[in-house]
């Protein structure tokens, strides 16, 4: 909902000034009436809308960002000059706007947390939550060291997996276009060439099928890239929608072979940011309903959704998990003992790293295998190609 700014006088007529949020004016009209508030003037916070709009900034330079602000405040900086000093030496410039308007509202009496809660775009809903944690736990330098941990460590898998598939996915697109190029601008040149084999009736049929193929690409292949454009657009549209979304995560977990690391990697993440809010105080409740946003699936947030609600009626986290079907059995018994123990935090941890080594591996094996065979994918479709050009050759050449 929009946050809104206002002006009115209460009942002694004295000035007052504030922000609200709602979803209309007239929702502020009534919520300002029932705080026995005469409103003046009301209209849209321009800064709040340019907060949530402002741009992201890269995970590395915010884990950067927090663990140099937890560096000031154990030296013994306070706050507020600790941010000044961040604001002043930050070069990133959209970084630098979002600490200088920290800095200010912490300095007009706003707690860290709340100030960065306005920016979602710069500071996770995990920071903002453990930041708000160790402000109210007096642990806030540790809470800054957590949150800059997890965010280089997820920097890290990211880059690792994103380096990892570079190359099959830039060889894939290099030799796509190498064959549409050679299949539309050169196959063609030998059509005038082969009409004496086709009238005689003496053409190959792999050459033939290449032809009508390459002279079917001429014809319509703008209505081809049309209607893959126009179905990509129809699917980003349905991917907006939570329908949408859900049955995509629901697919992307069940892919051969790509589906379980997937689910890995997402139910690594779902561990450590509930075993890192866990362990920084935060409670079960609220580091279920920010972790569940974390692990980055909407069919994994609906299974720890209804893992909260047994735990709000005092039932234990790992039954609801292993009952959805979709956490490994291995993660499932490990939370179960680590429940019992009263080691959750911890456990939660060493399950994510566990689960992210492993991930890797996977993943670079069969980056391994993917390499290889796409290059043979590649070299037979380009032989196909030109042994259906040469054969009608080698043929006229026989017959000459």
């Amino acid at each position: 909902m929009p946050d809104f700014v206002y002006t009115a006088r209460d009942s002694r007529g004295q000035r007052v000034t504030g922000n609200v949020t709602a979803a209309s004016e007239r929702e502020v009209l009534t919520i300002l009436s029932g705080q026995s508030l005469f409103p003046v003037d009301v209209s849209l916070d321009k800064q709040a809308q340019t907060a949530k709009s402002t741009s992201r900034v890269r995970g590395q330079q915010m884990a950067v960002t927090y663990s140099q602000l937890a560096s000031l405040m154990r030296s013994g900086v306070p706050l507020l000059r600790s941010l000044a000093v961040l604001r002043d030496q930050c070069s990133h410039r959209t970084l630098k706007e979002v600490l200088k308007d920290v800095h200010r509202r912490v300095e007009d009496g706003t707690s860290l947390a709340e100030a960065m809660a306005r920016y979602p775009r710069v500071f996770s809903e995990l920071a903002v939550q453990m930041v708000r944690a160790g402000g109210e736990g007096g642990f806030l330098e540790e809470a800054l060291d957590r949150v800059a941990q997890f965010t280089e460590q997820s920097e890290d898998l990211k880059s690792r997996t994103v380096g990892a598939l570079a190359y099959p996915v830039f060889l894939s697109v290099v030799g796509t276009l190498v064959v549409t190029v050679l299949i539309v601008f050169f196959v063609p040149r030998f059509a005038t060439i082969f009409d004496s084999l086709r009238t005689r009736g003496e053409l190959p049929a792999i050459t033939d099928w290449l032809l009508a193929f390459s002279s079917l690409l001429q014809k319509w292949g703008l209505v081809f890239l049309a209607a893959v454009a126009f179905l990509i657009f129809l699917l980003r549209t349905q991917l907006k929608s939570d329908r949408g979304r859900f049955t995509a995560d629901l697919v992307k977990i069940r892919i051969p072979m790509l589906g379980g690391i997937f689910l890995n990697l997402a139910v690594a993440r779902f561990c450590r940011v509930l075993g890192t809010m866990l362990r920084n105080g935060v409670s079960i409740l609220k580091s279920l309903d920010v972790s569940r946003d974390a692990a980055g699936n909407r069919v994994l947030s609906e299974a720890i959704g209804r893992a909260s609600q047994n735990i709000s009626s005092g039932q234990t986290l790992s039954g609801p998990l292993a009952a959805s079907g979709h956490f490994p059995i291995t993660v499932c018994e490990m939370i179960s003992v680590a429940e019992e123990s009263n080691t959750l935090d911890s456990v939660l941890v060493e399950i994510a790293d566990g689960l992210e080594r492993r991930t890797q591996r996977r993943l670079d094996l069969m980056v391994r295998l993917i390499e290889p065979i796409l290059l043979l994918i590649l070299a037979a479709i380009v032989l196909m190609v030109v042994m259906a050009l040469l054969m009608p050759v080698i043929k006229m050449s026989a017959t000459v």
